[in-house]
């Protein structure tokens, strides 16, 4: 099949493509950019610094990946960013690479969705099958577990984690920690329940639903200390995996969890 390159485009002689590469009008690829199979950049697209892009994504014009995190300690050291499979990444999209101060990296996962304007800042780490709607933004150090939906808008303040299979609603502005399978909404976000319709098109059985919305009862509802409220649901309730991922969560936050 080979690589196609528009002739307009700007490609380093080093950069690494792979079988079925395309690179459209305007393109500017950098020399220690690899990028897999079969993936593909529409036009206008920056991918610069030390970026590793896996199979069979498709990247939508104006899109920049790999370029200065905006951290302004930053000196200009070897840091990158790696991106998984089949990933659709919208018009506008930012991705900036790691710091030394952080990890060095910065992530995103397979199958992830990245509407148009959102940001993904130096050190975030994105799980699979995200979505972020448009003009998300996350700050440096983000972490955002698997199948997690962050609405248009909202702002996901640094080092925060966003806990798998959660949804914020559109122009939240997200402080602490957002629990895992939670619904939050508001500035400051605050919790509204449980993510049922996402954990049913997850495929989650009715009982473990109702297993979570009842952990949810005791940690949030009951005004038990938090540490009271993790040994309830660890005691009084059927041992579960998605419980147990719960209170591990809680257990490990470092800026306290959105209530």
């Amino acid at each position: 099949m080979g690589v196609r390159i528009d002739a307009t485009a700007r490609v380093a002689p080093t950069a690494e493509l792979a079988d079925g590469v395309v690179v459209g009008p305007y393109c500017i690829i950098g020399p220690q950019v690899r990028i897999g199979e079969g993936t593909e950049l529409r036009s206008h697209v920056v991918i610069d610094g030390v970026v590793t892009i896996g199979r069979q994504n498709v990247i939508y014009p104006f899109v920049t990946i790999g370029l200065e995190p905006q951290d302004v300690k930053y000196g200009g050291e070897p840091t990158r960013v790696e991106i998984g499979d089949h990933n659709v990444i919208r018009e506008f999209v930012s991705i900036h690479r790691g710091t030394p101060g952080g990890r060095g990296v910065t992530t995103v996962g397979n199958h992830v969705f990245l509407m148009a304007y959102a940001h993904v800042a130096h050190d975030c780490q994105v799980g699979d099958y995200v979505i972020m709607t448009n003009a998300a933004s996350l700050a440096g150090h983000v972490v955002v577990e698997d199948h997690a939906v962050i609405g248009a808008f909202s702002g996901i303040h640094q080092f925060c984690r966003v806990g798998q299979y959660s949804f914020i609603g559109a122009f939240s502005a997200v402080s602490q920690d957002v629990l895992p399978f939670a619904k939050v909404a508001g500035n400051r976000a605050r919790v509204y329940g449980v993510n049922t319709l996402g954990l049913r098109r997850g495929g989650f059985p009715t009982e473990v639903i109702d297993l979570i919305k009842r952990a949810f009862i005791l940690l949030l509802r009951s005004r038990l200390p938090i540490p009271e409220a993790l040994r309830r649901i660890r005691t009084e309730l059927p041992p579960h995996p998605e419980l147990e991922a719960l209170c591990r969560f809680v257990e490990t936050s470092q800026r306290g969890i959105v209530q």
